[in-house]
């Protein structure tokens, strides 16, 4: 994996000024994922599709996915960054954890107050492959580590501030699965690893600015 860090930083320096929309690399995937009524076994997402939105100042929308189609009609990975400058700051090539967002819970199970949210939340949503099911999956633990991550400003000039380089190891699941006490069966939780890097890029349609 460092390996192919340094030859991708290698090509990003050579063409960083003529970088297009959606370019990147990446890998996503699960020796054994679990959609239910969907997909049952291993997993390659495949990615072709990488891009950001940032919503403000300290919130960032990160997608990863398989063509560059609208997220509700397509295969991919969601990172959901809260905190950013804290990240940037201080968490950088720190292992940082992830869960579910805050008040997600199941019909029936209490939303409890938690003092120390995840900054980080990821979602694998298959709703190509799974277009007849609910086919997303919810981050429920693990970390994603950042080498690098974009400054969230969207005039960004300095092409290493808009550079983001993550890997992740994540347990998935649907939150309806989970059982009173908050655990998972454990035929129901998949665990997805990967790894994403590319420039923040303005434009359609990676970022839905002008």
């Amino acid at each position: 994996m460092k390996a192919k860090r340094l030859l991708f930083a290698g090509v990003l320096v050579l063409v960083q000024g003529a970088c297009s929309t959606g370019q990147g690399e990446g890998e996503v995937s699960s020796e054994k994922l679990f959609v239910r009524d969907c997909w049952n076994g291993p997993f390659d997402l495949g990615p072709t599709f990488f891009g950001a939105n940032a919503f403000n100042s300290e919130q960032l929308a990160i997608r990863v996915q398989r063509g560059d189609n609208n997220q509700e009609v397509s295969d991919g990975l969601s990172v959901i960054i809260r905190q950013l400058q804290d990240i940037r700051e201080t968490e950088i090539e720190t292992p940082v954890q992830v869960g579910l967002p805050v008040g997600v819970t199941p019909p029936g199970i209490p939303i409890e107050a938690n003092p120390d949210p995840p900054k980080v939340n990821l979602a694998l949503y298959l709703h190509d492959t799974c277009y007849q099911q609910n086919g997303a999956l919810y981050s429920i633990g693990g970390t994603i580590t950042f080498h690098s991550l974009f400054s969230g400003d969207i005039n960004e000039s300095n092409g290493e501030k808009r550079l983001t380089d993550a890997e992740f190891d994540a347990d998935f699941a649907d939150p309806r699965d989970m059982l009173p006490d908050r655990t998972y069966e454990a035929g129901s939780v998949s665990r997805v690893t990967g790894w994403f890097r590319f420039y923040f890029e303005r434009g359609q349609p990676a970022q839905p600015f002008p």
